[in-house]
């Protein structure tokens, strides 16, 4: 009995951690950064006050592409395609060069996003729909 029962809860617990898919409509618009964290460097990581003054944000677009804004200036800007909760970002650095840069979606509500930029230097961003 014990048994059956630690299976119905693992598959009960498994069940629920699994998240739906994203959709690009779920995407689309501009999200303005609320908090940058940088968890493998804490002292990068950008202070209200930065985020205040620089207004970073994410467009996603309906054709598939992203711009990535601060401080009023396009900082990035390449398109993407989702994979499960993934976001494969790639941003055009010009020249016909690409660079693959993935994010990790950890949570999405119709306001707001936390997404993770994966490797080396990663940072996780909150932003909030406009």
């Amino acid at each position: 009995m014990k048994k059956v029962l630690f299976a119905i809860i693992s598959i009960s617990a498994l069940l629920a951690s699994c998240k739906p898919a994203l959709t690009p409509e779920q995407l689309y618009g501009t999200w303005n950064y609320t908090r940058v964290e940088k968890p493998k460097s804490p002292g990068d990581s950008l202070t209200r006050f930065d985020i205040a003054e620089k207004k970073p944000h994410i467009v996603f677009n309906q054709n598939n592409t992203i711009e990535i804004y601060s401080d009023g200036k396009v900082l990035s800007h390449g398109s993407y395609t989702i994979a499960g909760r993934d976001i494969n970002y790639k941003e055009d650095l010009g020249d016909s060069k690409i660079r693959d840069f993935p994010f990790a979606v950890s949570e999405l509500t119709d306001k707001k996003i936390i997404f993770e930029t994966l490797g080396e230097g990663g940072s996780k961003v909150t932003a909030v729909r406009q």
